[in-house]
């Protein structure tokens, strides 16, 4: 990853009086201090967000998403498989069945998945709405149930995926001070929710926590961020005319801490992240909410990655 380069000339030819001299070294060490400090900082945080990225339950695991339809459906390695498993799970693996909002899975006779590092023999598998939902292995392979909006879908991971095994890493930009940036929590007058669009067609309603309001190069901006239930940060979901060329074209994230008393919120652009949908096509990813497209290039955070 690249650092920001900071370069201090010190003139060391004979100059007349009414020119300043040099800056003592100890003077130009605090000077360069702040900005050292901010790139091992975004460095760390990198390092942190390589690591969950690339865990073996990581997003560039995510191999597969088969939306479930009522009634039973097979699954297996084998093509004809209505869910697709992949190798090494055997090609008739086990059978869901979908009523409503329910979901059961049962293996195929010999196919020894797991729960919880515990033998599934089959039944009922909790979907991830609401809470933690049940996480299905064998061997590299893994599987969950989630649910969005009217759909249940089965979510594949495979810890030997070729994305994880051939990912290199990902470009950013230099990390800059002039990105991080003191904005100001305008509370909403009354409760209301943000409509957050989705890379599956529709939108979900979220919490709204207010708006963000900030300058870059003298002139006012603003963000929406979201309120997730139970978190000590908020949540952006935001654009910028970098999505054009250089950054995710569908957006980039943006983790904030919550406001001070006197509701400031530094909001860091050299942390501004890929969503997952930037690394798979399996995902299912919120989008900028209307607003939250900035007309400016935010020249910060992390690159394009990925082929998605």
């Amino acid at each position: 990853m690249s650092t920001l380069a900071l370069v201090l000339s010190l003139a060391l030819q004979a100059s007349p009086p009414a020119k300043p001299l040099p800056k003592p070294a100890a003077q130009t060490a605090r000077t360069k201090a702040p900005a050292e400090d901010l790139a091992a900082a975004t460095q760390a945080w990198q390092a942190e967000r390589l690591r969950h990225l690339t865990s073996p339950d990581g997003w560039l695991t995510l191999v597969g998403l088969t939306w479930l339809k009522e009634g039973e459906q097979t699954a297996g390695s084998a093509p004809d498989s209505a869910v697709p498993l992949p190798a090494p799970v055997p090609a008739r693996a086990g059978t869901f069945v979908r009523h409503g909002d329910a979901v059961s899975f049962q293996p195929a006779e010999g196919v020894a998945f797991t729960l919880e590092g515990k033998p599934f023999t089959g039944g009922a598998l909790k979907t991830d709405d609401p809470g933690a939902p049940d996480v299905l292995r064998l061997g590299s392979v893994s599987f969950q149930v989630i649910h969005r909006k009217d759909r249940l879908g089965v979510r594949v991971k495979d810890s030997e995926a070729a994305a994880r095994k051939q990912f290199h890493g990902i470009p950013m930009y230099p990390a800059s001070e002039a990105w991080k940036v003191e904005a100001r929590l305008v509370p909403d007058e009354e409760p209301r929710t943000l409509s957050v669009p989705t890379v599956l067609g529709y939108a979900e309603e979220m919490k709204s926590a207010g708006t963000l309001v900030f300058t870059v190069a003298g002139k006012e901006h603003r963000l929406m961020p979201v309120a997730e239930e139970g978190s000590d940060e908020l949540f952006i979901i935001f654009g910028d005319e970098t999505n054009r060329d250089t950054t995710y074209g569908a957006g980039r994230f943006l983790s904030a801490p919550l406001p001070d008393k006197d509701g400031r919120v530094v909001l860091d652009f050299n942390r501004a992240y890929n969503p997952p949908c930037a690394f798979t096509r399996f995902a299912t990813c919120p989008l900028p909410p209307r607003g939250n497209r900035l007309a400016l290039r935010v020249e910060a955070g992390e690159q394009r990655a990925g082929d998605h």
